[in-house]
């Protein structure tokens, strides 16, 4: 387990046993009335060196990333799929401080081989992804640095003020609370292709 407390990110880690191509189910608790959650998919090399990619404009990009305000977790679910949920956004629903609620999280789909003996890891912030090995840049049109999101990032006090987005939030697992991830992955073929 990686963890970097002042980012607020754990990442757990799996170490993959055959090359493989590549949603979280959650549960959270918060201090306040609302969170917001930024899951990233990584993969790291056997030296764990994370894998990142050439993104539209962000040249270390990771392998998936998917968000959440906790107050729009409601589903429709003749809309979801066992591997895409469906959020309305007709509605909030606050959360209740230190009442844990279940939250599905959409990772924006991608396609990629693994290595064998790759790790994949799944980390849980309450911010923007910070690619750990540097700037990537910036654009003179753009204001925002290139720093695994490309220039949008979710830091505008208006839209997350402190007094609801700034609590401690907590997950929560255990037997009767199986968070899990979900990462459909294709078997090799018979002739390896």
């Amino acid at each position: 387990m990686l963890r970097d407390a002042a980012a607020g990110a754990a990442a757990v880690q799996r170490r993959v046993p055959s090359d493989t191509n590549l949603y979280p189910t959650l549960f959270v608790s918060s201090s306040t009335a609302d969170a917001d959650l930024f899951l990233v998919l990584r993969v790291f090399s056997h030296d764990m060196k994370e894998v990142v990619f050439q993104g539209a404009l962000d040249p270390h990009t990771p392998i998936g990333q998917g968000w959440l305000r906790a107050s729009h977790r409601k589903l429709d679910k003749t809309l979801c799929t066992p591997y895409r949920p469906y959020h309305t956004h007709d509605e909030q629903q606050p959360l209740k401080p230190g009442q844990p609620v279940e939250l599905d999280v959409e990772i924006w789909p991608t396609s990629i081989v693994v290595p064998a003996g790759y790790r994949i890891g799944l980390s849980v912030r309450g911010r923007d992804y910070v690619y750990p090995g540097g700037s990537g840049g910036r654009l003179s049109n753009m204001k925002n640095e290139f720093t695994g999101c490309g220039p949008f990032l979710h830091n505008d006090p208006r839209d997350r003020p402190a007094k609801v987005f700034g609590g401690r939030v907590t997950l929560h697992v255990g037997p009767d609370r199986a968070a899990y991830v979900l990462l459909p992955i294709i078997p090799p073929t018979a002739g390896g292709a």
